[in-house]
């Protein structure tokens, strides 16, 4: 079964929760969404990834068609590897830049303490989620870039809000993760078993 979704014209989060709604929908075969922006675009792209599902991105004339394969074939061997290191459904979640109330310096000092702490400590969260003043961290100028590096590249998620970035204009300083949306923020927030709010 194939199916096309047509999800031009809309804004965040309806792209993505119509090829959530297309994915459950199809049990194998293609499914084609067909955005006209390019943070729809990277929306999807991380519900994709999620989904663990093979994709692929065509853009023409400022359109993307992402081309999702149900049932297609991944790498499960380095996927187990980086899953063995994360403690899935556990979540983190970072609405300021400082941790606790108080000294703004005490607070930087230890909300950066805080995360480099997750980077050596096993398991690690399957997502740190980042929403209102939260996301100068991820954003450049912010002192634990580095830190949020190694937890992305040992598989956990960052995710700012989108929203968020664009309030603040900080969008084009994003440093590490990606952009979310409160479909993907609410969505893993309600699957989490664990919640960790900072």
């Amino acid at each position: 079964m194939n199916k096309t979704v047509d999800a031009r014209g809309l804004g965040c989060p309806k792209p993505v929760i119509m090829t959530k709604k297309a994915i459950d929908e199809v049990i194998s075969g293609r499914i084609d969404i067909i955005i006209d922006n390019a943070i729809a675009k990277e929306n999807v792209i991380k519900l994709v990834k999620k989904q663990k599902l093979e994709y692929s991105v065509d853009e023409k004339n400022n359109e993307y068609i992402i081309s999702i394969v149900k049932e297609g074939s991944f790498n499960e061997k380095d996927d187990a590897q980086k899953n063995s290191n994360i403690q899935e459904n556990l979540v983190v979640s970072i609405s300021n830049d400082v941790m606790g109330q108080g000294e703004r310096e005490l607070g930087e000092i230890l909300i950066k303490g805080f995360i480099y702490t997750l980077t050596e400590s096993l398991p690690f969260p399957s997502a740190v989620i980042f929403f209102n003043n939260g996301v100068r961290l991820t954003c450049e100028g912010s002192k634990s870039i580095e830190d949020l590096k190694i937890l992305e590249d040992a598989g956990v998620s960052i995710l700012s809000c989108g929203t968020c970035l664009d309030y603040y204009g900080l969008k084009d300083k994003l440093k590490v993760g990606g952009v979310s949306n409160m479909y993907t923020i609410v969505d893993t927030l309600k699957n989490a078993d664990r919640i960790i709010n900072i």
